[in-house]
C-alpha cells in the first residue's frame, strides 16, 4: 500500500500518533501539513512561471530562432560559414569577430 505498509501497520502507525500527540493536536498537525503543502505548491509554481518568463524572453530575443539557427545568423554576420564546424569552435571564433569589431 503505502511504501510496503500494510493496513495493520498503518493502523498501528495511527495509533502510535495518537498516544503520542494526543487527538487533539492531530488535526492540527496534519492542517499545518497541508498548508505547507499548498505553500510549497504555489512556490514550484512561481519558479515554473519565473523559468517560462525567462524561457519567453531569450525566444522574442531570437527572433523565434533555436539557439543553433541564432549561432549560424551571428556567423553569417561576421563573415563565417558555420557548414561543418563543431558549435563550440563556431562560438568561440564569431565571439573574437565581435569583440575584435566592437573595438574598432
Amino acid at each position: 500500500m503505502f511504501g510496503g505498509l500494510g493496513p495493520l501497520e498503518i493502523i498501528v502507525l495511527l495509533v502510535i500518533f495518537f498516544v503520542l500527540f494526543g487527538a487533539e493536536r492531530l488535526p492540527k498537525m496534519a492542517n499545518a501539513l497541508g498548508r505547507s503543502k499548498g505553500e510549497f505548491q504555489k512556490g514550484l509554481e512561481h519558479t515554473t512561471n519565473a523559468m517560462k518568463l525567462e524561457e519567453t524572453k531569450a525566444d522574442l530575443e531570437a527572433d523565434g530562432r533555436t539557439p543553433s539557427q541564432a549561432l549560424a545568423a551571428r556567423a553569417k554576420a561576421v563573415g563565417i560559414d558555420p557548414t561543418g564546424m563543431d558549435v563550440e569552435e563556431v562560438e568561440k571564433k564569431v565571439a573574437a569577430l565581435e569583440a575584435m569589431n566592437s573595438e574598432e
